[in-house]
């Protein structure tokens, strides 16, 4: 199966830098919303069977423009949501975003016992991500749109794909409504056939002023993850 993975669009939370975790989080600001219709037309051409979201209002939000012009309702799966800044929810100062981007990093380093300070581990994380994939899997469709979270998709992606010379790495941008396309199953694993990690609707869509903790990585730990 085809799975075409996509962050939301942008949020009040990415604008001002606050790690925006819990439910229901923040609604799409006006560039948000005109990146989720952009995001529509350029998948015009993409054959998509289902569309799932998670919980968070962001993702239906971007899914919404799609779903009205395929005539699908969007399936929310609890298992798609970002990964929880736990002690760092809401906070945008320098220790917050540095100790929510360490923790993630640890767990694209291959430590998966790391726990986000007042959240999950990473064999946690993937767990319940794995557990959202395998039941859109055992849907049958041939091509599913699934809009999700930049930390979240970011570290499901690069560990659930083999690596290839092909494959970026794990630190290249994942901005609001770019979109990582895979093939395969959870049974025989997962191919990387793009990372568009600028928004897919074009990149006239960007916002370059805006914090967005969760839009790039920064390996010092000074910058972003997404």
């Amino acid at each position: 199966m085809r799975l075409l993975l996509m962050r939301h669009g942008q949020t009040h939370a990415n604008v001002s830098g606050e790690l925006d975790t819990a439910h229901p989080g923040l609604d799409l600001t006006d560039l948000g919303r005109a990146q989720a219709v952009a995001a529509a037309k350029a998948l015009a051409d993409e054959r998509i069977d289902a569309i799932y979201v998670s919980s968070r209002v962001r993702t239906h939000q971007t899914a919404a423009p799609t779903a009205q012009a395929r005539g699908l309702e969007p399936v929310q799966l609890d298992g798609l949501q970002e990964i929880a800044a736990g002690d760092f929810e809401m906070r945008n100062d320098h220790d917050a975003v540095a100790g929510y981007i360490g923790a993630v990093a640890a767990w694209l380093d291959g430590d998966l016992d790391h726990r986000m300070p007042g959240g999950e581990t990473g064999e946690e994380f993937l767990a319940r991500y794995d557990a959202a994939v395998r039941t859109i899997a055992e849907a049958g469709h041939e091509a599913v749109l699934v809009v999700s979270h930049g930390a979240a998709l970011r570290t499901w992606a690069s560990t659930r794909t083999a690596p290839s010379p092909q494959a970026p790495p794990a630190h290249q941008p994942l901005h609001n409504t770019a979109l990582i396309v895979l093939d395969g199953d959870p049974r025989t694993g997962w191919e990387l056939v793009s990372w568009q990690g600028h928004p897919v609707g074009g990149d006239f869509l960007e916002d370059p002023t805006a914090e967005d903790p969760t839009g790039d990585l920064d390996s010092d730990g000074d910058g972003e993850i997404g």
